[in-house]
């Protein structure tokens, strides 16, 4: 069992040096863009949802 773990734990290594990681610059923008397309699915939840309230208040 202690063989496994270790021969586990070596891989993980192995394998974690050919992870390729984004620079900082990469990292900024990547977040920037996520950040951006969440206030836009965020505003567009809300316009919705304020169309579907004045909906339903106009039947009820």
């Amino acid at each position: 069992m202690k063989q496994k773990i270790i021969d586990f734990v070596n891989g993980v290594i192995k394998e974690m040096k050919k992870v390729t990681w984004p620079t900082k610059e990469e990292l900024k923008e990547s977040t920037t863009i996520v950040i951006v397309v969440c206030l836009l699915i965020a505003g567009f939840t809300y316009v919705i949802d304020m169309a579907i309230t004045q909906i339903f208040q106009g039947i009820f």
